[in-house]
């Protein structure tokens, strides 16, 4: 593999001193981008697009044209998983993804097969393998899969949901049987993100975006023990780099010291979180990645450069700051606006 010309992620992940704060954007590859919407029209849908390995791997990297971004995150979609588990995933128009065959009784879950990335997603790790050569070593390549429990809300509702009640349901009446499904999944997940890693993938990401809808103590048995389960079966290290885990839960703040114990390299934060405490928690076990609340980029230019000062002084000085949104950018965001931000971050950063 060529090598890196750009390390300051990987760098800032393991905590070691960098020139800058290095920055990414979550869905930074998506439709807030009329090239991404050009390509996406031409593949058809969403499905086709991410299955479709020449245009999967020249959406991502649309952005690094035209932003001077520290990484390129694989296009792709956190069902992946479901999907080649056989539920018949869709995409409704202004609805998000849908499951034609959701996993509702232990009959269900029984005839779950624990997926095999070389059989069943090989259209993912192609396009990995197709991006790591494409980027030549520009920046680092990041793999990512849902979390279990978040796979598991879509599983077992069907579609995205505001309550999770058939998901909670289940862990409440059945939660032997919601475990048998977690360890299902959680086995999937660590296949799939080694074949990412094996196909040339540089970090991961975990993505558990509804684990902030769990209560204090089903959180740590339903989500965490099951991502801390991941980073324990991961491929440590490739290239002659480790390869750093990131743990993103969505509203996960109250959690912080507890996934920073699971191994991981580095946490994701939301806005809900002020990163200068998130700091003072986690001390140095952990880099921390994130957080500007995705809609102050539809503020102007001088908003947007205060809200990332602000973020900067309050992480202060010292290794291990990934600068990021606190989710993922949002469709009707002006790239231009996105540019402001990321040269924001160049400019206050630099030390």
């Amino acid at each position: 593999m060529s090598e890196l010309k750009n390390d300051r992620f990987l760098k800032a992940l393991m905590r070691q001193p960098v020139d800058r704060a290095p920055v990414w954007m979550m869905r930074q590859a998506g439709r807030y981008l009329p090239e991404y919407r050009a390509t996406r029209s031409q593949a058809g849908d969403f499905m086709s697009l991410c299955k479709n390995t020449e245009l999967a791997c020249a959406v991502t990297l649309q952005p690094l044209e035209r932003y001077e971004l520290d990484a390129a995150i694989l296009f792709s979609d956190i069902l992946t998983i479901p999907d080649a588990m056989g539920l018949g995933l869709y995409f409704e128009e202004g609805e998000g993804p849908k499951f034609r065959k959701p996993v509702r009784t232990a009959s269900d879950i029984e005839q779950l097969q624990v997926i095999n990335t070389a059989s069943d997603l090989a259209y993912v790790t192609d396009a990995v393998t197709m991006i790591r050569r494409e980027l030549n070593g520009r920046v680092p390549l990041i793999g990512f899969s849902g979390s279990p429990w978040t796979l598991a809300t879509y599983m077992i509702e069907g579609q995205s949901s505001r309550d999770f009640a058939r998901a909670k349901t289940m862990l409440y009446t059945q939660p032997e049987l919601m475990h048998q499904l977690l360890d299902k999944l959680a086995l999937s997940v660590i296949d799939y993100l080694n074949a990412q890693i094996n196909g040339g993938a540089q970090v991961v990401q975990i993505f558990d975006t509804w684990g902030g809808a769990l209560s204090h103590a089903a959180y740590k048995e339903f989500s965490l023990a099951y991502m801390q389960k991941i980073v324990g079966g991961l491929i440590k290290q490739a290239d002659g780099r480790d390869v750093p885990v990131i743990l993103f839960t969505k509203g996960g703040g109250h959690w912080l010291e507890a996934m920073a114990d699971t191994g991981c390299h580095a946490l994701g934060l939301d806005w809900t979180v002020d990163i200068g405490s998130a700091k003072a928690r986690v001390g140095d076990k952990v880099a921390l990645q994130g957080n500007m609340d995705p809609a102050v980029l539809r503020a102007d230019p001088a908003t947007i450069e205060r809200e990332v000062q602000s973020i900067l002084n309050s992480f202060g000085s010292g290794a291990g700051h990934i600068f990021n949104l606190g989710h993922g950018i949002t469709p009707d965001i002006n790239p231009d606006h996105a540019k402001v931000f990321i040269d924001a971050v160049h400019k206050f950063s630099a030390k």
